[in-house]
């Protein structure tokens, strides 16, 4: 029933791309369309779930509203059709809940202690991360399907509650970019030295040789496709859990933490020759979860600039000095010696006490 919802999903979007593509070329105009439309020709459509195909129409119109916006914040181009090959394997569904007006009895998205009841799928075993408290109303779930073939489940909820900023500022913290640590804070500790992709390389490789020696298309081909997909899923898990974990320690030990907003995908590019291991930290994701993990707790995370020279300025008079890359220890003509990425944490930490005095 997923990979069936699944298809369906994506063929109403792509026949309703194409019906305003053709509108378009007819009158000038884009014609407003449903999933409704298509039920008459295509009768399968009236077996999967009807609020995951209204979603599928709301996805386009979003589409089209980033691709026209008048703001140009967004690169997005014109909506392109989906492959059945390359495309997410994913719908969403709502919550409907009881009323006088309709017949339900009870929500039709409900979780149990091992179960989720979905509509049209019915009782679904499952492994429950987190139980919702009391209060919190489901709005809507997201089935989805990974490259490993597992299939998982996305529960939004919807609950009011009132978020205090900790004005407190005894512990605060630091954090600069550390390629061979992920990050090196201000109290001089190193975030950790983990390069997972590498880790599992040479097991990676041999699978990926195997896969070459097969004929494309064949059962053994997508069986191969399948186990090159578990490694890449169990490199990405290794690497989650690790960044969880270190972020929640940091969230909880602390009460502000300063960063710097650097841009990522540059730093990664050719020019530095450490694209690999840059893209392997998850700097980018760290920083994420720091963000909304502090906000959750109502602590505060501030940014600092990008072009802020914290690697040239000494932490304790604040000259300014120049360092090439391949220096990693900084010494100040007041008679600091100190390591090169500790000073500039502690840099970045004094700098954002400014700023959130400043605010």
């Amino acid at each position: 029933m997923f990979l069936k919802t699944f298809g369906c999903c994506r063929k109403v979007y792509n026949l309703m791309l194409s019906d305003k593509i053709e509108s378009y070329k007819s009158t000038g105009k884009f014609a407003v369309v449903t999933p409704a439309k298509y039920k008459k020709d295509y009768p399968y459509l009236k077996e999967v779930d009807s609020l995951a195909l209204a979603n599928v129409q709301l996805n386009l119109q979003d589409a089209f509203g980033s691709c026209f916006s008048k703001s140009r914040k967004t690169n997005n181009g014109f909506p392109k059709f989906k492959s059945a090959k390359r495309s997410r394997k994913s719908y969403t569904t709502n919550c409907q809940y009881p009323k006088t007006s309709n017949k339900l009895k009870q929500p039709t998205i409900r979780l149990d202690d091992k179960s989720i009841i979905l509509p049209k799928v019915g009782v679904v075993k499952a492994v429950i991360h987190r139980k919702p408290l009391d209060g919190w109303m489901l709005k809507s779930a997201t089935v989805s399907m990974d490259g490993d073939g597992k299939f998982y489940v996305s529960c939004l909820f919807e609950y009011e509650g009132l978020i205090t900023l900790n004005s407190s500022t005894d512990k605060v913290l630091g954090l600069d970019y550390k390629s061979d640590g992920l990050y090196m804070d201000s109290d001089g500790n190193v975030g950790s030295n983990h390069k997972y992709y590498r880790e599992s390389h040479v097991k990676l490789a041999k699978a990926q040789r195997k896969l070459k020696h097969k004929t494309i298309g064949s059962n053994n081909y997508r069986k191969q496709q399948l186990r090159i997909n578990r490694i890449h899923k169990h490199i990405v898990n290794q690497r989650l859990e690790n960044l969880h974990i270190l972020s929640t320690k940091i969230a909880n030990s602390y009460d502000v933490v300063c960063v710097e907003s650097l841009g990522i995908r540059s730093m990664s590019n050719k020019g530095f020759g450490n694209g690999k291991a840059t893209m392997d930290n998850g700097y980018g994701m760290f920083l994420k979860m720091l963000e909304y993990k502090l906000t959750d707790r109502g602590k505060r995370y501030i940014k600092v600039d990008k072009w802020f020279p914290s690697t040239q300025l000494c932490s304790c008079c604040g000259s300014r000095k120049k360092l090439a890359l391949n220096e990693r220890i900084y010494k100040c003509s007041c008679g600091l010696t100190i390591n090169r990425d500790l000073n500039a944490a502690i840099n970045i930490r004094n700098e954002g006490l400014r700023i959130l005095q400043s605010a």
